[in-house]
């Protein structure tokens, strides 16, 4: 809205009233700006009223699920905001130890949870929210000619793993040493796939990528990481029930936490049957 002063206007549209000039459009606005007045003020304060948030740490393999779960949580608590921070488990568990502030730790494995609790950072016992599986993958390209978990023993392939510290890493050795002892399976098949790794990456989804670019033959990620739109560029590889790991995800309250009420409820969340679902669509499993 642009008002033009009075001392602008043409002198017909003036009207004198008490020895003061006031045009008669001014008149007019005077209750809507002195309603204004008071609207906008309160209106400014609602707006700039200090947000709480929850900080959330959380193993990179949740990134999708725990970012739906986040957006209804702040729905359900106006006011709320949820920051994360979504990485390994063991980098997560590190920069607890050093000192960072957070409110929830959800790992992907028992191992860095442990560690964590093991220097007195967790409020409580943690609880299995959620489990998973390990899945082999291989570009749609399939530059090495890749056709059945047999073939990552083959010479020659470049294969990408996480690292042993990190949980999907460790859970891929797991399901090697399984398989090498399957029939159909040479007993060294656990040797000859690890002698043909070209990089551990620190996270699950530095596996993923680089799959995904073409830049390994092949790799092992949790079911969950293959979403319906990257089997456009992935195929994956299905290890039997009986033969492959259980990944079981807990997570708590940390110590101090600055939001421990509002932690809780998310944790909450995650166990309610919106959350489940919402965990289940992403590809985990029920705990």
């Amino acid at each position: 809205m642009i008002l033009i002063p009075p001392d602008k206007m043409p002198q017909d549209r003036l009207v004198k009233t008490r020895g003061i000039h006031l045009d008669r459009h001014a008149r007019r606005l005077a209750p809507l700006l002195a309603a204004l007045a008071l609207i906008l003020p309160a209106a400014g304060a609602a707006k700039t009223k200090p947000r709480e948030t929850v900080t959330v740490f959380a193993a990179a393999s949740l990134a999708e699920a725990f970012g739906e779960i986040g957006a209804a949580f702040e729905a359900a608590h106006p006011g709320v905001a949820v920051r994360f921070n979504f990485a390994g488990s063991q980098q997560l568990a590190a920069q607890l130890e050093q000192g960072a502030a957070a409110d929830v730790f959800a790992s992907a494995d028992q191992r860095w949870m442990d560690y964590v609790s093991a220097r007195s950072l967790i409020d409580g016992d943690p609880v299995v929210f959620a489990r998973n599986r390990i899945v082999a993958i291989v570009p749609r390209t399939n530059p090495g000619r890749i056709g059945r978990l047999q073939d990552f023993a083959r010479p020659g392939l470049k294969i990408v793993i996480g690292a042993e510290a990190v949980p999907v890493g460790a859970y891929t050795r797991q399901v090697l040493a399984n398989l090498s002892r399957a029939p159909g399976f040479e007993a060294d098949f656990v040797r000859r796939v690890l002698a043909n790794v070209v990089s551990y990456e620190e996270n699950v989804r530095g596996v993923l990528a680089k799959v995904q670019l073409g830049e390994a033959d092949g790799g092992f990620v949790y079911r969950s990481d293959v979403t319906s739109a990257l089997e456009r560029v992935i195929r994956p590889l299905p290890i039997a029930d009986s033969l492959n790991v259980i990944a079981a995800y807990p997570v708590a309250v940390l110590r101090g936490a600055p939001k421990g009420k509002l932690a809780r409820d998310f944790i909450a969340r995650l166990g309610s049957p919106e959350g489940r679902a919402t965990l289940e669509r992403h590809g985990l499993l029920s705990p």
